[in-house]
């Protein structure tokens, strides 16, 4: 087990990562006032550990799995079964799930009473590696994700990888598209990644990558919090794509699609010079290590036009982050009709097998 500790202008938090953690740390809550969000699935495998670690009459508020359940509607739910439930302004938000549950119980918590406790327990490998960590909150919007929300730092995140032996090889894959982010971020976590090549998929592995994934966040966010200097703007490599993507194609996980977002704006760092050809084949390798193969959609057109609203954009330009080499990237920012084309380049190499 190990500690990390991340400070920001507006909060202070404690990680808490490793086998072990949810035992040690999350029976300390049971003194509080707690309300405890979750998701259908989560409920279905942990209700008796919730039970047994915070007691049998602790108000646990169940919104529907998946991404479609990050909406006004079950947020306004949430806030009203905080009402109904009695919840004090210093209560404590539990957000127990993937990163649908903590993004929505994080925003409920940022906006009840003006903003009360709130800890993170994720318990998919995604939300351990990325979304649980650095206090971004929000719902989808109108067809626009992530359109509502707030930053609200948790007091602490339990991140134990003993959540990750109930979960399907789709939901490791998911989670495996944000490491492979870190890995084109930080060299270390890359080099990690390629000497264990073969055992992606194992759990024993997957518990060793999570506390530097984390490491590598939390100092993104002690540097800039809210996005202000552009330095967390990196966190989003291959998602304005994937983004674009997974709003308009569906049907597969949000990290399948940041990693195929990743492939077809590798294909832009090359046509544009800043990426070498050897480093870009060595990040792409690793992508089909895990995804298998990487499809050639049609309607890309169609899908770039759900960029424009990525907030990374501050103009009528797209915003791109494109690895460079290792450990390093880069902005770049293209007219909507040269993205286009890039895309369609992308698809048409993809078709062609090169």
């Amino acid at each position: 087990m190990k500690d990390i500790d991340l400070k920001t202008a507006s909060a202070e938090s404690v990680i808490h990562c490793g086998e072990g953690t949810f035992l040690k740390y999350a029976p300390l809550l049971r003194e509080r006032q707690l309300f405890v969000v979750t998701d259908a699935n989560v409920f279905a495998y942990y209700r008796y550990d919730i039970w047994k670690v915070f007691g049998d009459d602790v108000p646990i508020h169940v919104i529907p799995a998946g991404e479609s359940g990050k909406n006004i509607r079950n947020l306004i739910a949430i806030l009203r079964a905080m009402l109904g439930a009695g919840m004090k302004r210093n209560c404590t938000v539990v957000a127990l799930g993937g990163g649908v549950v903590g993004d929505i119980a994080g925003l409920a918590a940022s906006l009840y009473m003006r903003g009360v406790h709130l800890v993170q327990i994720p318990t998919t490998l995604l939300s351990q590696v990325d979304s649980s960590v650095g206090g971004k909150t929000a719902v989808d919007f109108e067809g626009v994700k992530n359109a509502v929300g707030t930053f609200y730092q948790p007091e602490e995140v339990i991140a134990d990888p003993m959540f990750f032996g109930t979960l399907p090889q789709r939901e490791i894959r998911c989670g495996l598209g944000e490491i492979v982010k870190y890995g084109a971020l930080n060299a270390d976590i890359l080099n990690l990644l390629t000497e264990n090549s073969e055992n992606l998929f194992d759990n024993a592995f997957l518990g060793k990558v999570v506390y530097p994934c984390i490491l590598h966040k939390a100092k993104v966010v002690t540097e800039d919090e809210r996005d202000l200097t552009g330095q967390r703007k990196t966190l989003n490599l291959g998602h304005t794509t994937g983004h674009a993507f997974e709003l308009f194609f569906r049907r597969k996980s949000h990290g399948e699609f940041v990693l195929i977002g990743m492939y077809y704006e590798l294909y832009v760092a090359r046509k544009r010079g800043i990426c070498a050809d050897e480093y870009a084949t060595k990040l792409e390798n690793l992508i089909l290590k895990v995804m298998g193969a990487i499809p050639a959609y049609d309607g890309v057109e169609e899908a770039a036009h759900y960029a424009r609203f990525d907030k990374k954009n501050d103009d009528e330009n797209v915003s791109l982050i494109l690895p460079v080499s290792e450990g390093k990237c880069e902005e770049v920012k293209l007219a909507f009709e040269e993205y286009t084309k890039m895309l369609r380049g992308a698809r048409d190499s993809l078709k062609e097998g090169k």
